[in-house]
């Protein structure tokens, strides 16, 4: 089950292109909020992997 830790940083990774477009656009809640959720995608893959 290995592919499912990859496709969390794959989710983290498009979510903080998220972050990028919301911030500049000046939602900086939003980005927060979505920025968390983004650092949850890739620590739990990379600690799935480990």
């Amino acid at each position: 089950m290995n592919w499912f830790a990859y496709v969390l940083i794959l989710l983290g990774g498009f979510l903080i292109g998220g972050v990028l477009s919301l911030w500049r656009g000046g939602s900086r809640v939003a980005a927060v909020i979505m920025g968390v959720f983004a650092a949850g995608c890739v620590a739990g893959g990379i600690l799935w992997l480990v």
